[in-house]
């Protein structure tokens, strides 16, 4: 299973994210794809994703932050699910000496979402 998060903004204006997954072999309709190379020791301040986006890490870690100081670390090989394009906003910061490798898939239509939550077993054993 692809480890997965999802960023959007909740129903009281701040951005907030989900644990979850993705499906395999599921193939769904975007708009576009751009690459992107952030080097090491990099970080930026508070923003909303410019679109819905997947944003699939190659290389790099980051911390994720919002603005009610909710936290994640994402990974190479996971994928962030970037809804948050209005909103108070999240920062991120690089972690390691890798730089921060991407790609970014726009997202066509939201309803055609993969992205499978965590179950609350899961998050509390």
């Amino acid at each position: 299973m692809i480890k997965a998060y999802k960023l959007f903004t909740g129903d009281d204006g701040h951005s907030h994210f989900e644990e979850g997954t993705v499906a395999e072999n599921l193939i769904h309709h975007v708009e576009g794809i751009r690459f992107k190379e952030t080097p090491a020791d990099f970080s930026y301040d508070w923003h909303n994703a410019p679109t819905k986006q997947y944003v699939l890490t190659l290389t790099g870690t980051l911390e994720f932050e919002t603005r009610l100081g909710e936290k994640f670390i994402l990974r190479p090989g996971e994928v962030l699910i970037a809804l948050d394009v209005t909103g108070s906003a999240h920062r991120w910061k690089m972690l390691g000496n890798d730089p921060w490798k991407r790609v970014y898939v726009s997202i066509k239509d939201e309803a055609d979402l993969n992205f499978i939550p965590n179950s609350k077993d899961q998050l509390n054993p």
